[in-house]
């Protein structure tokens, strides 16, 4: 079997809003893109950028969405100050915090923010193990 990719999609509102959100806000890589989508180098998966309504006629779905939609994305960074340090930038840049970074009842530390989308990102730090890409 090949290996194989995974790529997260979230249909936004604001294309544009949500392009400068994630590669100013977050500092996201943005790929070369044609206009109607965005794409960002992950490690390990990429994330892409797509009209709300657009995503959902793709799908045969309605696009109106609303309370939880039963999922969290997760940054995960190196250490404590990390989370806090995200959280804040992710904010700074347009994002509303849900949860501010504090311990964890599992042991780690992570605090929560909506995207521009309303879109629900934990950010943590999980010091039992590392679970990005290894350090070069």
């Amino acid at each position: 079997m090949q290996p194989r990719m995974s790529m997260i999609t979230l249909g936004v509102k604001d294309l544009e809003r949500s392009i400068r959100f994630y590669s100013e806000g977050l500092g996201f890589p943005k790929m070369d893109s044609p206009p109607s989508v965005a794409f960002f180098t992950l490690n390990g998966t990429w994330l892409g950028l797509y009209g709300r309504e657009a995503l959902a006629e793709d799908a045969g779905v309605s696009a109106d969405g609303s309370g939880f939609s039963g999922f969290a994305i997760a940054h995960n960074v190196h250490s404590d100050q990390d989370v806090d340090d995200v959280l804040a930038h992710a904010v700074a840049a347009g994002a509303t915090l849900v949860k501010p970074g504090q311990k964890v009842f599992w042991g780690g530390y992570s605090g929560y923010f909506k995207d521009p989308d309303g879109y629900l990102w934990e950010v943590a730090h999980n010091p039992f193990f590392w679970v990005g890409p290894h350090d070069e």
